[in-house]
């Protein structure tokens, strides 16, 4: 069977890194790239493996390819603190690495929850991630958010889940939506002018492709939430934009 590497990049994850690392045991290794956590992260990630680096965070991005640099496999299955691989998924991966085909990566759906519900709607499912992949065919996407890996040659699908608790609390998701429409502005900033008719009517248009479109009402009030946070997300997005690109504009 071909070695496999589980690999996990992380900050301040001590409520979360436990049960991620539990779930990728199966594993030939386990490699945390740690962004010197302030908090027992770094404690917790050391009871299950010695293969573990600090390097300081510049971005996801650039996160991502240090971690890589310090896999020994040939193939890698990646996770982020906050999913959990599940039994289904692990068996469904060890089967490949048992045959013998020309498929480079594979992309994994992905069951997000919501205070604990599953959103099946909203566009959140199944959202596929290019999740397993051979160390020699993969690279990282120069994003500031929403980054991913791009792997070369044949790609498919798997049907097992990726478990992803990405919103615990309100407050908590609403700081992270403040960091992700930053990082999304200045990716942005360069293109056209926000004007107000579009800052106005835009957001309005995403609430309304999320929650009757991709049918977030089926999920209830959580689905509602779901597309109340994506509009509030464009409308700090755009805003931040405007921000950015008055800056710019007084320094001419």
């Amino acid at each position: 069977m071909n070695r496999i590497s589980g690999l996990i990049i992380c900050r301040d994850e001590e409520n979360n890194i436990e049960d991620c690392i539990k779930s990728i045991q199966w594993c030939d290794e386990i490699v945390v790239i740690d962004s010197f956590s302030k908090d027992r992260t770094l404690e917790i990630v050391k009871k299950f493996t010695d293969k573990v680096f600090q390097n300081e965070w510049e971005g996801f991005s650039k996160q991502r390819k240090f971690a890589l640099s310090k896999v020994n496999s040939e193939w890698i299955f990646s996770l982020d603190a906050d999913e959990r691989c599940t039994e289904e998924l692990a068996l469904e991966i060890r089967s490949i690495l048992d045959s013998s085909n020309n498929v480079n990566g594979y992309l994994i759906p992905r069951k997000s929850f919501f205070l604990g519900k599953w959103i099946q709607h909203c566009g959140w499912y199944p959202d596929h991630q290019m999740r397993l992949f051979k160390r020699d065919k993969v690279t990282v996407s120069e994003r500031l958010v929403h980054e991913g890996y791009n792997v070369t040659g044949e790609t498919t699908k798997l049907k097992s889940d990726i478990l992803h608790y990405t919103v615990r609390s309100v407050s908590e998701f609403a700081e992270k939506i403040n960091h992700y429409s930053a990082l999304s502005a200045v990716e942005k900033s360069d293109g056209k002018k926000i004007s107000m008719s579009y800052l106005f009517f835009k957001p309005f248009f995403e609430f309304k492709k999320k929650f009757f479109f991709q049918q977030g009402f089926r999920d209830g009030i959580y689905g509602l939430m779901v597309s109340f946070f994506h509009m509030i997300t464009k409308i700090l997005t755009y805003m931040k934009m405007i921000e950015i690109q008055n800056k710019k504009d007084n320094r001419k």
